[in-house]
């Protein structure tokens, strides 16, 4: 199951989205976001999962690919969908479809669920496909440095954390892979993650967790030396052999994204089926 989290991976591709802009990418990101949280209707939210169906085909990236990302998250997104269903608040004129004790369990609620469980998998979907998988570490830190230039006037150090945001996302996929390393060497010892109740598996993850944590924290000191033999002093001084220029497809591409909130609106207003 680790070997299927791709998240803060980057998949170096040609495709359109690939060409976008990153401080475009991070805007488009925030607005795809609050489009879906604009979605109320089952017409609307069939909309935003095609969207993210073309945003994955744009990206040229495997659909077998992104849909294993889910696979771990797919019990958080099970307990999501329980809990919508059985804390729902009915309104008037509500289905009931089952009643036990005090657990009620209606029809509106079920779809509330579904609306649920399609907003998060098109979050996920559609943000990493706008950043993280078609965006390289590099392109992503200048552009979120940039994006947050006004900051700095204010004496804020934004090159220091546009950089401490992107070693971390860049250090996911490396910190996945070496707890699989270890879950492999520990399973050759002969330890056991899957078998007993859940106090056994817990303490089962202690030799995980110990070489994991010292692992970490040297391959950090290994990274703060490197840096500092390559003479790094933060942004200030700091040159670009690449800058970011906006050209006419970024801004077509933010106004494709940006149309998804007024055409949402329009499906919300003139479609209302089945609005929770």
């Amino acid at each position: 199951m680790l070997k299927d989290i791709t998240l803060g991976q980057y998949f170096p591709l040609n495709s359109p989205i690939h060409r976008i802009d990153p401080r475009m990418k991070l805007i488009s990101a925030i607005v795809y976001i609050v489009a879906i949280f604009f979605a109320k209707s089952a017409i609307a939210y069939g909309f935003i999962l095609l969207t993210a169906i073309l945003l994955i085909l744009f990206s040229k990236i495997p659909i077998i690919t992104i849909l294993k990302s889910l696979k771990p998250l797919i019990i958080i997104i099970i307990i999501t969908g329980i809990i919508n269903i059985f804390w729902y608040q009915p309104k008037e004129g509500a289905h009931l479809l089952a009643s036990f004790w005090i657990i009620n369990i209606y029809l509106e609620g079920i779809i509330s669920a579904v609306y649920m469980l399609t907003r998060i998998a098109c979050i996920i979907i559609g943000t990493s496909v706008i950043l993280t998988y078609t965006t390289s570490p590099i392109a992503l830190t200048d552009g979120l440095e940039q994006m947050l230039a006004p900051l700095g006037k204010l004496h804020i150090p934004v090159h220091e954390f546009s950089m401490m945001m992107t070693i971390a996302m860049r250090f996911i996929p490396t910190i996945i892979e070496e707890t699989d390393k270890i879950m492999s060497a520990q399973k050759a010892r002969g330890s056991d993650f899957s078998s007993g109740n859940i106090i056994k598996r817990i303490k089962a993850l202690v030799p995980i967790l110990i070489p994991l944590f010292v692992s970490s924290f040297r391959r950090a000191d290994e990274l703060a030396t490197a840096m500092e033999c390559r003479c790094y002093r933060g942004g200030e001084g700091r040159t670009k052999m690449i800058k970011l220029r906006f050209r006419f497809t970024d801004f077509l591409w933010l106004f494709m994204v940006a149309s998804m909130i007024a055409i949402i609106i329009v499906i919300n207003i003139y479609l209302p089926f089945y609005i929770v």
